[in-house]
């Protein structure tokens, strides 16, 4: 992720960067400067997270802002200091720009209001309810990006999660990593415009698999 360089962030935590790690790790509570090592990490970590959240969601419940910090502190609160916390600095990928940092208390509170209200509990009866749910909820959190690092994953594993829900297995994204990671950011680029079709694509693609390996 590139960072603005609209305002200076050389004082946040989340801007800094290990010592020795050539500014590739972020500042970290482990003292990680290896790209490889934090990688691992942060792997595990979400491995153990994801395992615990799996325990202690029931189907019946709604979930909110409140519940994505708390899974991204889960994961990730013993790695960084900042973890759980909304983002304060702007940053974008390969020139796409995600909501801007002040924006983003404000855009979690419609996100919770709207998307998550209206798709959550994930219990609908047919199929194609759950995709749209899983791919709306999933393209309008990416487009925040609430976080400084490690979006992506936390949104799968509510993806994952809001599976459960619908009575699917365990989500396998494997389909959506290699040369996929272009028609995946094409899809959630698409959600811009309220188009979430891409996106039911792959989802769609994600539950075949998923429920075929099961």
């Amino acid at each position: 992720m590139k960072e603005s360089d609209r305002y200076d962030v050389s004082g946040l935590p989340e801007a800094q960067f290990e010592p020795g790690s050539d500014r590739k790790v972020l500042r970290n509570l482990l003292g990680i400067h290896s790209t490889k090592t934090m990688d691992n990490a942060e792997a595990k970590a979400l491995e153990i997270a994801t395992d615990e959240l799996i325990r202690t969601v029931d189907a019946g419940h709604r979930f909110t802002a409140a519940d994505i910090c708390r899974f991204h502190k889960a994961w990730l609160g013993k790695i960084y200091a900042w973890a759980g916390s909304y983002r304060q600095i702007n940053i974008s990928k390969d020139d796409f720009p995600f909501a801007a940092a002040a924006q983003i208390p404000s855009l979690m509170k419609e996100f919770e209001k709207n998307v998550l209200r209206r798709n959550t509990p994930c219990n609908f009866r047919e199929r194609p309810e759950v995709v749209h749910a899983l791919a709306e909820t999933h393209v309008e959190l990416v487009l925040i990006h609430p976080f400084r690092e490690g979006n992506g994953r936390v949104t799968r594993v509510l993806s994952t999660l809001m599976a459960l829900q619908a009575g699917l297995p365990l989500l396998d994204f494997g389909s959506i990593s290699g040369e996929k990671k272009e028609t995946y950011f094409a899809a959630v680029q698409a959600g811009l415009d309220k188009n979430y079709k891409p996106m039911e694509r792959l989802f769609a693609e994600i539950i075949e698999r998923s429920v075929a390996a099961s």
